[in-house]
C-alpha cells in the first residue's frame, strides 16, 4: 500500500525510542500477527471506508511490536492518527497502547485524543479488528478499524 503525499506531510510517527517504557514483548497470536501485518489499511467511518489509510507495524529494539498509521480524508480536512504499542494479542483481538487521535471529523474542530489502553476485536466473523470503544469522546460513535 503506497503512502500518499499528504499522509507522509501530516503524519510523522514517532520512533520505538520515543515511547517512554520499554516492556517485554507482548504476547501475540501467530495469526493475528499475521493480520495485522498484512493489513490492507485503517479507516474512521467518518472519512470513509473506500479510501483506507495505512497502518504499520514495527518491532522495537527491545522486541516490542508498535503499530503506526493514520487516514486523511481525501476531500477535506479529517484525519486519523494511531501511535502505540501492541501489548497482548489474542486469536480475535489485540490490546494496543498508546494514542488515538481523531481531528475535524465529522465536524471541522472536533478534537478527539487519548493515549491509554484499547481494545481492538473482530467481531460477526468480520474482516478487521475494530477498536470497542465506540463513545470515547463526546459521546459521538466513533467506528476505528484495521482491515486484514
Amino acid at each position: 500500500m503506497a503512502l500518499s503525499a499528504g499522509f507522509v506531510a501530516a503524519f510523522n510517527p514517532v520512533s520505538a525510542d520515543d515511547h517512554v517504557r520499554p516492556s517485554d514483548q507482548a504476547a501475540m497470536d501467530a495469526s493475528t500477527r499475521a493480520r495485522i501485518e498484512g493489513n490492507s489499511g485503517i479507516t474512521l467511518q467518518w472519512i470513509g471506508w473506500d479510501n483506507r489509510g495505512v497502518a504499520m507495524l514495527r518491532r522495537g529494539a527491545e522486541g516490542d511490536i508498535y503499530l503506526s498509521g493514520g487516514q486523511i480524508s481525501p476531500d477535506g480536512p479529517g484525519t486519523l492518527w494511531v501511535d502505540g504499542r501492541i501489548v497482548e494479542a489474542g486469536g480475535d483481538y489485540f490490546i494496543f497502547e498508546g494514542l488515538i487521535r481523531i481531528a475535524d471529523a465529522p465536524d471541522v474542530g472536533r478534537v478527539c485524543e487519548q493515549t491509554k489502553r484499547w481494545r481492538f476485536a473482530v467481531t460477526q466473523n468480520r474482516k478487521y479488528y475494530r477498536l470497542r470503544e465506540f463513545e470515547w469522546c463526546d459521546g459521538l460513535t466513533d467506528y476505528v478499524d484495521i482491515y486484514f
